[in-house]
């Protein structure tokens, strides 16, 4: 009981955190590939200085290195799709079309355990859905922002089921390292390319958004990496993705603080929040409920 709490208290000071990441990106003055680029490359760094100094490190085969590698790549590309969720329409649409992971985790979750699908899990899911599905269908002008934010749900959904395989038998720190180098080389190498190509250079961030970056690799990405997987060990996916859907309330709130986004939003975008905030508490009075 007492391992199955600390780990909801690090879930939702993780989901505080994440819902930072995006008013922080839209203060950077890069593209959402080059965005993550840079904030996994400043992620390798640290991880592997502090990989360094773990004195009883636990021996991984190859295979699951690459395992790990692969996972990471996943996270590279779910970010790339969030930010530019982020820049083709605002702070808000980007961050709550992250509440549809519950459904995408929903479908998928089956496929990784061999259970049937929990219709109240679905059904749960399915509020969530139909609040995005309000907004997508009455703001007209953030349908691209949220068809890639979709696209950036169900890569979250996906790579957290791997995640869950694999914090079992490797410590946080070790996933972690490998992610964020097998993102970061990832994302360097579609860089590299792209500028080879079109014959560009490769864009470099601002002074400002080098702090920005700072701040968003060193706290919203190695702190907050460190939580997820930590209460991985004891929190199920679905849960995991659901009480994520609360990174849109901290993420909003903040973007209505700093760029004045309730001026942009009508009333169709509450409405289909309300729906997702509901789903998010009917879920945790389950999972507080009935702990296990």
């Amino acid at each position: 009981m007492d391992s199955f709490r600390k780990s909801l208290s690090q879930l939702h000071l993780f989901v505080f955190l994440a819902g930072l990441t995006g008013p922080l990106g839209n203060l950077i003055q890069l593209n959402g590939l080059n965005l993550v680029m840079y904030r996994m490359g400043i992620t390798s760094l640290v991880t592997i200085l502090m990989y360094s100094f773990i004195s009883n490190k636990i021996s991984i085969s190859n295979k699951t290195k690459w395992h790990i590698i692969g996972v990471g790549i996943l996270i590279s590309m779910h970010w790339v799709l969030f930010y530019t969720s982020i820049k083709l329409s605002n702070v808000s649409i980007g961050l709550i079309c992250l509440s549809s992971v519950a459904l995408f985790t929903v479908l998928l979750d089956p496929l990784f355990t061999k259970k049937k699908i929990q219709w109240q899990d679905l059904m749960i899911a399915l509020i969530s859905l139909l609040g995005i599905l309000f907004i997508f269908q009455f703001d007209i002008q953030y349908r691209k922002g949220i068809a890639v934010g979709l696209g950036s749900s169900f890569i979250a959904a996906l790579f957290t089921q791997f995640n869950k395989k694999l914090t079992v038998k490797n410590p946080p720190q070790t996933i972690q390292t490998f992610q964020m180098l097998g993102g970061f080389v990832f994302l360097a190498m579609i860089v590299i390319a792209l500028s080879w190509f079109t014959k560009t250079e490769i864009p470099m961030p601002t002074k400002m958004d080098w702090g920005w970056l700072m701040i968003l690799a060193l706290v919203c990405t190695v702190w907050s990496n460190y939580l997820m997987l930590s209460a991985l060990k004891h929190i199920s996916p679905f849960t995991m993705n659901v009480t994520l859907n609360l990174e849109p309330v901290y993420g909003i709130l903040i973007s209505f603080v700093i760029f004045q986004e309730h001026k942009q939003l009508g009333i169709s975008f509450y409405t289909g929040f309300f729906l997702i905030a509901m789903s998010v508490f009917i879920q945790m009075y389950r999972v507080l409920k009935t702990p296990k």
